[in-house]
């Protein structure tokens, strides 16, 4: 089965196989997704991808020995809010998916990393180099395109589809900012089961409102989208205890590829003229993002001062004590 990560050797090999693999099952899972949204409400759909990935993320818990003792956390509202606005940000996520191709969603998502940057030259003190910034413009630049595809397009649907996209990028690049700063704290696997039970909770919050009742095939896309959850995670923290996070990162933009072949596959489309090129422009930034962080060697350039100034604030929010987490 492999060692933990905290026995783990460094192979940059096996991390980024590990990636890719993260890569292809966070994209099935979004394919899955798409998929559900013709049936079910989005509500239910968040219960159920949170509700069963928490399987195979208890799984690798106790594979690392961490269960149930990773459960036990002594800064409750740092979960709260991290795992609230990462609910806020997965059911905008889905939003995109029903109203858009699975490619054109991802691609959208792809933003999160660009927008981190602000956040994290603001919360967290870090110095941005002009390559990012660049980055940056080239995707705002590509949001405009396939805005404009959006607009070009009959009816609403794919203009809904890119504001939720745009508010998942936005949400999700707090999100990120926020275990960035989190991780100083607590364990990886705390934060991943309690953003799991959060999120459960508030997709099963949604059921007085009424939830269909769906059918088998449907059931088993549901429960695939929440393993394909869960996995994803596993795999992503496993490949990150083999390599350095500049090295992996490239390689996420291979579920570009994955949700293209999806969106043909499931539902016969293809994303074509404005919408490719902001495809394309967006996937380009992130893509500059990565090697704005290779070519720093994985070392953030940061204010320390300001960084812990960051983490107070965060911690401040926990109610807790600040200090890194024991095994």
């Amino acid at each position: 089965m492999g060692e933990c990560p905290a026995m783990a050797p460094r192979s940059p090999l096996n991390g980024i196989g590990l990636r890719l693999l993260a890569a292809f099952l966070i994209t099935a899972m979004s394919a899955m997704v798409a998929v559900a949204t013709r049936e079910v409400g989005l509500g239910q759909i968040v219960f159920w991808r949170s509700a069963v990935a928490l399987i195979p993320i208890c799984a690798y818990m106790a594979w690392c020995r961490e269960f149930p003792s990773a459960i036990a956390t002594r800064r409750p509202g740092l979960h709260l809010t991290r795992s609230l606005f990462g609910a806020l940000s997965m059911a905008l996520s889905f939003l995109s998916l029903a109203w858009l191709p699975v490619a054109n969603a991802q691609a959208l998502g792809y933003l999160a990393p660009v927008l981190t940057l602000p956040l994290a030259a603001w919360i967290l003190g870090e110095r941005i180099g002009p390559l990012a910034w660049g980055a940056a413009a080239l995707g705002f630049g590509g949001v405009l395109l396939m805005l404009g595809a959006a607009l070009e397009a009959p009816g609403q649907g794919a203009l809904i589809g890119v504001a939720a996209g745009l508010g998942y990028a936005v949400t999700m690049a707090f999100v990120r900012v926020h275990i960035k700063a989190m991780t100083a704290v607590e364990r990886p696997a705390t934060i991943a089961f309690w953003f799991a039970v959060v999120s459960a909770l508030a997709g099963l919050a949604t059921w007085p409102f009424g939830w269909a009742m769906p059918s088998p095939q449907m059931m088993l896309w549901l429960l695939g989208a929440g393993l394909m959850g869960g996995l994803a995670h596993v795999a992503a923290t496993e490949a990150a205890a083999r390599a350095p996070v500049a090295v992996l990162a490239p390689f996420d933009f291979t579920g570009l590829v994955w949700a293209l072949l999806f969106d043909a596959a499931l539902f016969g489309v293809m994303p074509d003229g404005l919408g490719l090129m902001g495809v394309a422009a967006i996937t380009g930034a992130a893509l500059l993002v990565s090697f704005a962080a290779w070519a720093l060697g994985g070392r953030p350039r940061e204010s320390p001062a300001r960084q812990n100034r960051g983490h107070a604030r965060l911690a401040a929010t926990g109610n807790g004590r600040r200090g890194r987490w024991k095994r």
